[in-house]
């Protein structure tokens, strides 16, 4: 089998192919270490994404693996750390809101604005995505550097597509659009909790996320916006935000900027197609701002559909 696409949602399919004892040749454009998902802020939350029903169970197949990951975090860059949604109530949620360990109304010396608190899983992706590679290495799986032009170059009988974004034009899917998100890292003054304030409706939102290479500022969901280049603008009002609910973030001093274009689609496409030259296509794209939190139940999905193709 191949599975297209080097990002969480690809590495983790091949993982859990690989683990079952398939033959796994991973076929990524980028190194895993520049992939989208490596720009991810990787709080687990379900965050645009549908459809609704289904990617709450998919999440909570995520929660699962990842508190049991969290239990060694230097090697798998998973920890539990505590947070606020604000502004978000439980009764906004899907039903998969009430299986989330912990969720709870937020004190006012948590949150004054109110909101959820948690304890959630938050992914280090510089060291998670490496971490997803040896794994699969392990399980005998391979990573090649190879880009794709056409899905039907892959000269496999089951090949799985987690291009993304790329599936735009790949499948062709046009229904796959980028949101844009631009983040600032900086080096953090000290704060251990995150903090989201997000409107889904809304181009730019607050949230803080403290990560081992500083603290990860965001954010921005610009639709169909494709432009990489981080906007300077757009950095300062987001430093401005995050510093208006913790002053101390105003003076602390910029590492890196980043920018990543979401996969998003009115809903995930998670389906088997037979090709033509009856060829099987799994295909496993579309999470949005959600990769991360969906990862594991959609590849435990996806490895079913591509396993029924291939017996």
């Amino acid at each position: 089998m191949v599975v297209v696409g080097g990002g969480v949602i690809g590495l983790t399919t091949a993982v859990v192919l690989a683990e079952r004892g398939r033959r796994v040749r991973v076929w990524t454009r980028d190194p895993v270490e520049r992939t989208t998902s490596a720009v991810a802020g990787a709080l687990w939350w379900p965050y645009r994404i549908e459809p609704e029903a289904l990617a709450g169970a998919w999440a909570l197949e995520s929660l699962a693996v990842y508190e049991e990951l969290a239990a060694r975090p230097a090697e798998t860059g998973v920890r539990l750390v505590g947070g606020v949604h604000g502004g978000t109530r439980l009764e906004e949620l899907g039903p998969w809101a009430a299986r989330v360990p912990g969720l709870r109304a937020a004190r006012a010396d948590e949150y004054a604005g109110g909101g959820l608190w948690a304890r959630l899983p938050l992914i280090d992706m510089a060291a998670h995505l490496p971490w997803l590679r040896e794994r699969l290495l392990r399980a005998g799986g391979t990573v090649e550097d190879r880009s794709v032009t056409d899905l039907a170059e892959v000269q496999a009988a089951v090949t799985v597509n987690c291009t993304g974004l790329a599936a735009r034009e790949l499948v062709p899917d046009p229904a796959v659009r980028p949101v844009r998100g631009q983040l600032v890292v900086v080096e953090n003054p000290g704060i251990t909790t995150w903090l989201t304030s997000v409107d889904h409706t809304a181009e730019v939102s607050t949230y803080f996320f403290p990560q081992p290479g500083g603290l990860i500022l965001g954010g921005t969901a610009e639709e169909d916006v494709w432009s990489l280049t981080p906007d300077p603008a757009a950095a300062e009002a987001i430093v401005a935000r995050c510093a208006a609910i913790r002053p101390e973030i105003a003076g602390a001093r910029v590492r890196e900027h980043r920018v990543g274009l979401r996969p998003t689609r009115p809903a995930v496409r998670l389906e088997r197609e037979v090709r033509p030259d009856g060829r099987v296509l799994v295909h496993n794209y579309g999470q949005g701002g959600a990769g991360v939190t969906v990862a594991w139940g959609c590849a435990r999905e996806a490895a079913g559909l591509a396993e029924a193709a291939a017996s």
